[in-house]
């Protein structure tokens, strides 16, 4: 299960700002490529998330949105992507809402952080155990029923959700 939470800039999230990136898993930093206020706005939402996370590599996008108004452009390709260097290399996307363009591929992408975020962490790291009893084999069955590799194309592919609640990605 995704859950979605699109605060679409509006001011009246900001006094519940810190209460959803707490619990947010993924990030979508949205802003319009005819204004150049609204990239650097993002700098600062980042610094929040990174902050309340305690997490410089939480799984975030960039996303430049209004591509179709290219002739309104003030953000170029390259400062966008130059923010998205300075954030640790982070994915960087145009899209356009209204011609649906590259939509569905900014949510592909951090479901993909989030999940890859999910088995790294339930592996084993350094040859250690992720948890005291993870070696039994109910505890291995369990992780692998929760996610599967797509041979296809390599993709991890969700099946099953946690116990206690789907993922959780935030729209900035």
């Amino acid at each position: 299960m995704l859950e979605i939470m699109d605060t679409a800039g509006t001011e009246q999230f900001t006094s519940m700002r810190e209460l959803y990136m707490r619990e947010a898993q993924g990030f979508l930093l949205v802003f319009s490529i005819t204004s150049l206020n609204s990239l650097n706005e993002l700098n600062e939402l980042r610094e929040q998330i990174v902050h309340v996370k305690n997490d410089p590599m939480v799984p975030i996008v960039l996303v430049g949105n209004k591509c179709d108004l290219e002739d309104d452009r003030m953000v170029s390709r390259s400062r966008a992507f130059q923010v998205s260097q300075q954030w640790g290399n982070v994915p960087y996307y145009e899209t356009s809402a209204r011609r649906r363009q590259n939509v569905s591929e900014v949510f592909v992408d951090v479901c993909r952080q989030i999940i890859r975020r999910d088995l790294s962490r339930a592996r084993p790291s350094g040859g250690g155990r992720a948890h005291r009893d993870s070696n039994r084999p109910r505890d291995r069955d369990r992780r692998k029923a929760r996610y599967r590799e797509d041979e296809e194309d390599g993709h991890s592919t969700y099946t099953g959700r946690k116990r206690d609640r789907g993922h959780r990605c935030v729209i900035l």
